[in-house]
């Protein structure tokens, strides 16, 4: 167990480009809104993003928390740690393989996690160093799989979908994103990347779609400004989404069913 967290949940795609950071962060925010203690650990050590779309300000660093433990950030209500917090994010991260699963690791075992019920990791795209280490050394309640409908981001998302089960952690569903565009001049709605390719992937594996979330240029700037959806609409049709996603992870990791509908845009 990490010391300070009841529970792990692995946000991933197999794929870069699906919006998988925006689900993780909005993901955590739905389930602090619901009133658990909630975290994000940006795994994605080449490439963090959690810092701006957490509203956390360049060159904001954590503070010592006794040797060799630093305390997480806190943005709109929950706890954070990322690469980002640790080093100028101009600077590329060159290094190998086992120098990024280390820094994952020591970012995870050596944050001071303050009593968190849940701590959502935005994992890296692929299959590589960063999951294996996850795998190996973390005991993770489940996994939740971001997906666009097109068929060559499922190719990906099958990938990611396996590598966890043949680590024998469950996947939790799918989250389709970028589901359906509504044109903000017209009203009308059209599935740009495809339609059904979540719930096929999920009979697939005999698992849930988790919930279904709109191209919206209202999420990418919202995140782009450090106020994602869940905390800048808090009353919001994708919020509300949001949250039934939320709780449908909760339900299957704790065996029990917060209060409150499953709800997934455009239903």
């Amino acid at each position: 167990m990490i010391e300070g967290v009841k529970h792990i949940v692995a946000v991933a795609s197999g794929k870069g480009g699906v919006g998988k950071s925006t689900v993780t962060v909005n993901l955590a925010l739905a389930m602090a809104a619901e009133g658990y203690r909630v975290g994000v650990l940006d795994a994605d050590i080449y490439g963090p993003s959690q810092a701006q779309m957490l509203g956390v300000g360049e060159g904001v660093r954590p503070q010592s928390a006794g040797e060799n433990r630093f305390r997480p950030l806190e943005a709109h209500g929950i706890q954070a740690m990322s690469m980002a917090f640790l080093a100028d994010v101009r600077e590329p991260m060159v290094w190998r393989g086992p120098m990024v699963a280390g820094a994952f690791q020591q970012m995870l075992t050596q944050t001071a996690w303050d009593d968190l019920d849940y701590l959502f990791i935005d994992m890296p795209p692929g299959t590589g160093d960063i999951q294996l280490t996850l795998a190996q050394k973390v005991p993770v309640d489940g996994a939740v799989i971001v997906t666009t409908p097109q068929d060559i981001a499922l190719l990906d998302a099958r990938k990611g979908i396996e590598m966890f089960r043949k680590v024998n952690v469950p996947v939790l569903g799918v989250v389709e994103n970028m589901s359906l565009h509504t044109c903000s001049q017209c009203g009308h709605s059209e599935p740009i990347f495809g339609a059904g390719g979540g719930e096929r992937i999920a009979d697939e594996y005999e698992t849930r779609v988790l919930g279904r979330l709109p191209l919206s240029l209202a999420i990418r700037e919202q995140v782009d400004g450090g106020r994602p959806t869940v905390v800048a609409e808090p009353e919001s049709e994708v919020t509300a989404t949001f949250r039934g996603m939320s709780r449908q992870v909760a339900e299957q990791v704790e065996g029990q069913a917060p209060d409150g509908p499953e709800i997934s845009f455009g239903e």
